[in-house]
């Protein structure tokens, strides 16, 4: 296996874990790792085709401004686009690392509220005359936020810290199934709930919590390390159903700041999550892959660094707390 794998090439994949730690550890500010930039323009019908704008959520980067149908006339605040109506491809023109998420909300004089999602990578959506019988808009719309849960999850550093962890402490096989199954289960749950008004928790405490569920996880690493097989690391999938509920109600931040009308929340909650889910499962497989090629190599960590990532997550999980209390 050494001839197929130089030295160096050993000791890069032995390294790789650590830098994967140390990547996610060096994230986004501590106190909004589960939060995207957001803003969120209210567009009111005020006659057959006129409508005014007002910015419900500022953009963070004021370059961002709002691309109607090529029919349709801005002159902030009022759109106007005539007989035709506001129908057809919408977009934001800015969308970048500052401004990540943007959302359309359109109130009409008669009927419910429609809102539409623009991201980085859904870059435009189409407004139907029709929302309610309209299958591209039901499609835009799954697109739409299946494509935001990916960028959710891929922005949350402390959720992957987490996942990373569980992975660290339950190893692979079926034990890692029943884990990340009950994880799944338990943010799926608490994203519901939270995003129909059934719990809330302060964003404050919220926040200092799903870091603590880091430190605690990390605590774990380095016991079982130690040879002292707790109650966690026999039962982790109880441990990971239970900081699930949390994580998952951070989740809902992304949803209930973009006032999605009642009548679509269904559906996009369903491919947010799905979304969250795809994101998660791809970086569990990036882990996976890792820690295959550093075996499939003998790549060995050394002594030293062997309980360096669950120190390296626990400091940095421990930051984020009292930062955030």
């Amino acid at each position: 296996m050494s001839a197929l794998f130089p030295l160096s090439a050993r000791r890069a994949l032995a390294g790789l874990l650590l830098l994967l730690a140390g990547v996610l550890a060096s994230g986004p500010r501590p106190a909004a790792a589960h939060e995207a930039s957001m803003a969120v323009i209210t567009l009111r019908e005020i006659g057959p085709g006129r409508y005014m704008g007002q910015w419900t959520m500022p953009p963070v980067d004021m370059r961002l401004q709002p691309i109607f149908p090529a029919h349709c006339t801005w002159s902030q605040p009022e759109l106007n686009c005539g007989e035709k109506g506001l129908a057809g491809r919408i977009s934001f023109m800015g969308l970048g690392s500052k401004q990540s998420v943007a959302t359309f909300r359109i109130i009409p004089r008669e009927g419910p509220a429609q809102a539409y999602t623009v991201s980085a990578t859904t870059p435009f959506v189409t407004v139907a005359r029709d929302p309610g019988h309209d299958l591209a808009a039901w499609l835009d719309l799954a697109q739409t936020y299946t494509n935001l849960g990916i960028d959710h999850i891929l922005l949350g550093i402390d959720h992957l810290l987490f996942v990373l962890g569980l992975i660290w402490l339950v190893g692979g096989g079926w034990p890692l199934v029943k884990t990340i199954t009950a994880f799944t289960v338990g943010h799926s749950l608490s994203l519901a709930a939270a995003t129909f008004g059934w719990v809330g928790i302060p964003p404050g405490p919220l926040n200092a919590t799903i870091a603590l569920s880091i430190v605690f996880v990390g605590v774990e690493i380095v016991k079982k390390q130690r040879g002292q097989i707790g109650w966690s690391a026999r039962y982790p999938w109880i441990v990971a159903f239970a900081f699930g509920l949390l994580h998952g109600i951070g989740f809902a931040t992304a949803l209930t700041t973009l006032g999605i009308p009642q009548a679509t929340l269904p559906i996009a909650l369903l491919f947010f999550n799905v979304g969250v889910e795809i994101g998660q499962l791809t970086f569990v497989a990036v882990v996976l892959a890792l820690i295959w090629a550093q075996r499939r190599a003998g790549a060995l960590l050394p002594r030293w660094g062997a309980a360096l990532p669950a120190y390296a997550v626990g400091s940095v999980a421990a930051f984020w707390f009292l930062s955030r209390v």
